[in-house]
């Protein structure tokens, strides 16, 4: 479970801020009472953030991609706007 820190004790604790991000896990900065920011550890951010693919590779491997849906995209001409 992520811990919980306040701007103030993030900011005098910095450096065991950074190593429980690295050991165990999310850490949760509040500011004001609410969440502000999450620190992860750069090794959980590389996982969260790497994209295998591309959008192209992501519709041809779609399991719908021989469903036969047939979509039918509306060319309605732009709206009058009264000004």
């Amino acid at each position: 479970m992520a811990e919980t820190w306040t701007v103030a004790d993030a900011k005098a604790r910095f450096s065991q801020l950074i190593d429980s991000a690295r050991t165990r896990g999310p850490q949760i900065i509040t500011k004001n009472g609410r969440t502000a920011v999450v620190v992860v550890s750069a090794e959980e951010w590389e996982r969260k953030a790497h994209r295998v693919g591309n959008l192209a590779e992501f519709f041809a491997e779609s399991p719908l991609r021989d469903s036969g849906a047939v979509i039918v995209r509306l060319k309605d001409e732009p709206r009058d706007i009264g000004l």
